[in-house]
């Protein structure tokens, strides 16, 4: 379960506190997904940095698992995301020098067991995305939606419960973006993962079963 009481986050500037964030509620299973839509500037990306536990709350709760993260010391947290929380990022966010296995391994690095323990896992992972043909590739011989099915593998190999994607089509062609969408969702409901999306393609939003939009800060629950 992920669950967000009264959350609001603010900024300090010269001018006074930045409030980005006003009082949103969410609660969301395994298995549920939902997107959040609303103009560029609104929040979207903060209030999934909060539920990812990328940033704190300035006031409020998070709670994933039953645990609250931020009351967490920072090695715990990080331990705790890692575990937890996958991201997909409209930018793939790869590293150039290492190999597509290599990259979905990454969060494996600072994982009980390391590599190797999660190695078979990430292999199965970039074949059901379509790339188990290409594991010694590097991004730079792939396709954007190539970079972007290996970026999903990489947000799954440690079988975290909330799987976060910040425009995750946002750089892609429509027929590619669709396509990136049927293996984003195909795999959430394989992986029984809570899916929060951010995003401001209207096709992609009306694909979850769960709709949200960010005005002034404040989340509106759609359908």
């Amino acid at each position: 379960m992920l669950r967000l009481e009264q959350v609001s986050k603010s900024y300090p500037t010269p001018a006074g506190d930045l409030h980005v964030l006003r009082e949103a509620d969410l609660e969301l299973a395994r298995g549920e997904a939902l997107s959040i839509v609303g103009p560029s500037g609104v929040g979207k990306s903060t209030l999934l940095y909060v539920a990812g536990t990328l940033e704190p709350p300035t006031s409020g709760r998070v709670t994933l698992d039953g645990a609250d993260p931020f009351a967490q010391d920072e090695k715990s947290l990080s331990a705790f995301r890692n575990r937890h929380v996958g991201f997909v990022f409209q930018d793939h966010c790869l590293l150039p020098q290492c190999t597509v296995l290599e990259n979905a391994l990454v969060p494996a690095l600072v994982a009980p067991g390391g590599p190797a323990a999660h190695e078979a896992r990430a292999r199965e992972l970039l074949a059901a995305v379509g790339l188990g043909h290409r594991l010694d590739h590097r991004p730079a011989e792939l396709s954007g939606g190539e970079k972007q099915r290996v970026a999903i593998a990489r947000a799954l190999v440690l079988k975290p419960t909330l799987l976060l994607a910040d425009e995750p089509t946002g750089n892609l062609d429509p027929e590619t973006a669709g396509a990136v969408a049927d293996l984003l969702l195909a795999l959430h409901a394989r992986e029984n993962t809570i899916l929060v999306v951010v995003t401001h393609s209207p096709a992609l939003a009306a694909r979850l079963p769960r709709r949200a939009r960010l005005e002034q800060g404040r989340l509106v629950s759609g359908s």
